[in-house]
C-alpha cells in the first residue's frame, strides 16, 4: 500500500482543481455565463471609474497649471470671456488659467471649413487677423482685439472629426 502524505495530497488536489477549472472555462463559448459575468463586471467597473478618472485628470491638470480650471464635461469655464465669439458646434470642454490669465475652449464642429466661419465671426467682433492659413483639413490664425488675443485652430483627425480650439489671453 502506498504511503500518502498530506504534503503530497494538497498539491495534487490543487493541481487537479486548477486543471479542471481551466478545462471547464476553456470549454465555455463566447456567450457563456462566466464570460457574461466577467464582461459585465469589467464594463461596470469602467463606467464607474470614468467620472472618477476624469475628475482626477482635471484636478491634476489644474494643480500642475497653477490653479487652472479644466472642464471635459461639455461646458466652458464660467469666466470664459463673452467678447470672444465661438463657432457653432458641440462644446467638448475648456479651461481657465488662474486670475484671468487665459482660457481654452474646444468645440466639435461640422468640418474644417468652419475655420472660415469662425474667422469671420472674430473679425466682425472687432478682432484683427494675422498669420491666417487654412486648407481643406485645417485652419490656423491669431486674432487680436481690444481686450483679448485669440489663437484659433480647426483641425480634422484621422476619424474625420473636426475640432475648433480657441486659446484666449488678455492683451
Amino acid at each position: 500500500m502506498p504511503i500518502r502524505s498530506k504534503s503530497l495530497i494538497r498539491p495534487v488536489a490543487a493541481l487537479t482543481l486548477v486543471v479542471g477549472l481551466g478545462a471547464g472555462l476553456t470549454a465555455c463559448g463566447s456567450g457563456s455565463p462566466i464570460d457574461n459575468i466577467v464582461g459585465g463586471a469589467i464594463d461596470s467597473s469602467v463606467e464607474g471609474l470614468t467620472g472618477t478618472v476624469q475628475q482626477a485628470v482635471e484636478d491634476a491638470a489644474g494643480e500642475a497649471l497653477g490653479g487652472a480650471g479644466i472642464t471635459t464635461d461639455g461646458t466652458l469655464p464660467e469666466s470664459f470671456p463673452a467678447e470672444v465669439p465661438l463657432v457653432e458646434g458641440t462644446v467638448r470642454g475648456g479651461g481657465a488659467g488662474p486670475e484671468g490669465s487665459g482660457w481654452v475652449a474646444q468645440i466639435t464642429v461640422s468640418g474644417a471649413d468652419r475655420f472660415t466661419v469662425a474667422q469671420q465671426q472674430l473679425e466682425q467682433a472687432g478682432y484683427t487677423a494675422s498669420g491666417v492659413d487654412s486648407d481643406a483639413d485645417s485652419g490656423f490664425g491669431t486674432f487680436t482685439g481690444p481686450a483679448y488675443r485669440v489663437v484659433l485652430t480647426v483641425s480634422t483627425d484621422t476619424d474625420g472629426v473636426s475640432t475648433a480650439t480657441y486659446v484666449v489671453t488678455p492683451v
